[in-house]
């Protein structure tokens, strides 16, 4: 008799979950998904803005070269190496950049 109450228990338990529960986590998460996948009127401006100040610095980067080239066909060759990552900075050979004496030094020998 207890096998039988548990089994019918555990019956109505599983038919709950599967109708109700299920469905419930399913339309949950849909909504969550929906609601938080979307960009407002300020980001798109933002992405916008961003997108033109790239379009334009680049244009002007491209106009820089041309005028060096002009000038000087060679400038690329007397140009330092590019570090690994693709940018030469000046903190790029230094160990500690909270160490002035090695930004000093740095400084001179790229002057040169």
């Amino acid at each position: 008799m207890d096998e039988d109450i548990f089994g019918i228990f555990m019956g109505g338990v599983a038919i709950l979950t599967l109708f109700i529960g299920l469905p419930w986590l399913i339309f949950h998460y849909v909504t969550k998904w929906k609601t938080a996948a979307k960009l407002t009127g300020s980001d798109e401006k933002l992405l916008d803005e961003l997108y033109d100040a790239a379009r334009r610095l680049d244009d002007r980067l491209c106009s820089i070269e041309r005028i060096m080239t002009a000038e000087n066909p060679d400038w690329r060759s007397t140009c330092p190496p590019p570090s690994v990552s693709g940018r030469v900075g000046l903190l790029d050979h230094i160990e500690d950049p909270r160490d002035l004496s090695q930004v000093r030094r740095g400084a001179k020998e790229r002057s040169r």
